[in-house]
């Protein structure tokens, strides 16, 4: 837990950004009939049945001390997902940092094994090495502010029918150019002086 706090109080970096990285999963439903309009006098009307169209996967990566995200739908979230994610995120939006310090929660797929498994060694060693991950710990995924973004997305796009991966991409693709062209930052205040505090419980006692 220090340790990604440590992170967050680094200064702002481009050479070393710090980017928080987080996933969800979204149930794509149609609507079973057509939803009434707004007519005077009467609200906009949705029947509640509704058809199920499978489901995707919503990669999102944030910057939170430059106001920066990125969401990447996928069909699922497995080992070469994320490898693809980390590469999208080194080759398109990174290319010339030194450093990308990347804080995410601890899955078994979210390991450097996974990008071995996906790309030749060569380049999956290219791409590891330009990486400096941090997890949060078991139990402590509320620390990345990653999770923060997914909560404005689930808020302000997601909570809607979208019946397809089509649908969903269009939406999100939105929302994400308004909160980029608005530079939206997290202005995150948890420290670790607060954390032995609050926190004291998970701490061990040290008997002297």
């Amino acid at each position: 837990m220090e340790d990604v706090l440590a992170v967050y109080t680094r200064p702002y970096d481009p050479r070393r950004p710090q980017v928080c990285r987080d996933e969800t999963s979204r149930q794509l439903l149609a609507d079973a009939a057509p939803p009434l309009p707004v007519v005077p006098g009467h609200p906009a009307r949705q029947d509640y049945e509704y058809v199920r169209h499978g489901t995707c996967n919503l990669f999102i990566v944030c910057e939170p001390l430059r106001g920066w995200r990125h969401v990447l739908v996928s069909d699922q979230r497995t080992r070469t997902d994320w490898a693809h994610c980390i590469k999208d995120l080194v080759d398109v939006h990174y290319p010339d940092a030194e450093v990308i310090v990347l804080v995410q929660d601890n899955l078994n797929t979210h390991t450097v094994a996974s990008l071995y498994e996906t790309f030749p060694a060569a380049e999956a060693r290219r791409l590891a090495a330009k990486l400096e991950i941090h997890y949060t710990p078991k139990h402590g995924s509320w620390l990345n502010m990653a999770e923060i973004e997914l909560s404005v997305l689930a808020r302000q796009c997601l909570d809607r029918r979208l019946p397809d991966q089509d649908a969903l991409e269009r939406e999100v693709a939105a929302w994400e150019t308004e909160r980029n062209t608005a530079s939206q930052t997290v202005d995150w205040r948890f420290t670790t002086d607060d954390a032995r505090i609050k926190l004291k419980h998970l701490y061990p006692v040290v008997h002297e």
